[in-house]
């Protein structure tokens, strides 16, 4: 089974994780974006969902072992390509010229909360899971596009509540924040929601890419100019004894 699948169902593109915990490595990067790009290019596509097959956890973000070990082995180079691929991975969701949904079926974790921000709408099950910014945890920090399209999903005070705490939000919480559209009763309930929602659009790409591009200029902007200040790779930072990507800060 590939890592990540679609299916049509009429105008519908229902876009699978199927890795388990959906971490997010340059795998998981190439395989999304190469799948986005075969569901763009089929023009009966009116909107895309996006989901998981795991019983648990719709995805738990950045893949940590991956991430320790490349930069044990000081992969820098290659943890900065991943970063600018994870926010091509966002930019494809945020900037779509279909509506997308998340379908949120279980954990969203850090990035795994990111990706369900960057889609245009959420829906997620009640009976289990959560919704979750352990960076604080982590030492790890958001890129400043991040921040901006978490801000425009949740009330700001929520957001600054969950970035510094690193509390566990559930559904119905979320629903009563209008971060999610629907609380469902569960993972079934959830996709099937999603569906029907996505069922209802059948809007101009050319006119949907042209708002999103107007409405987000300010989060492409983050993306283009303020992001790469901590996604770059910077030899000179290791030779000071400062980590050359400074997205990551050293645990205290």
């Amino acid at each position: 089974m590939a890592i990540i699948e679609w299916k049509k169902e009429g105008t519908v593109a229902i876009m699978t994780m199927n890795n388990g915990e959906n971490r997010h490595n340059p795998e998981w990067a190439e395989t999304m974006l190469a799948t986005y790009e075969e569901i763009i290019a089929d023009q009966e596509v009116k909107a895309l969902v996006l989901t998981s097959s795991d019983p648990k956890n719709f995805c738990l973000g950045v893949d940590i072992e991956w991430i320790m070990k490349a930069m044990s082995d000081e992969e820098f180079p290659e943890i900065s390509r991943w970063l600018y691929r994870e926010n091509d991975v966002f930019a494809a969701l945020l900037m779509s010229p279909v509506p997308t949904i998340a379908a949120i079926t279980g954990h969203a974790f850090g990035n795994g909360a990111m990706l369900a921000g960057a889609c245009d709408f959420r829906f997620m099950r009640a009976d289990r899971g959560y919704m979750c910014l352990p960076e604080i945890d982590l030492g790890i920090q958001f890129a400043p596009s991040m921040i901006e399209w978490m801000k425009r999903i949740m009330p700001y005070h929520l957001f600054t509540r969950m970035q510094l705490s690193g509390e566990k939000v559930k559904a119905t919480e979320l629903e009563k924040h209008h971060v999610i559209i629907k609380a469902c009763d569960d993972a079934e309930k959830t996709v099937a929601e999603a569906v029907a929602f996505a069922r209802q659009f059948n809007k101009s790409r050319t006119t949907m890419a042209e708002m999103k591009r107007r409405t987000y200029k300010h989060i492409i902007d983050k993306m283009m100019h303020e992001d790469p200040a901590y996604f770059a790779y910077r030899p000179e930072a290791a030779e000071e004894g400062r980590t050359p990507i400074f997205m990551f800060t050293p645990l205290t």
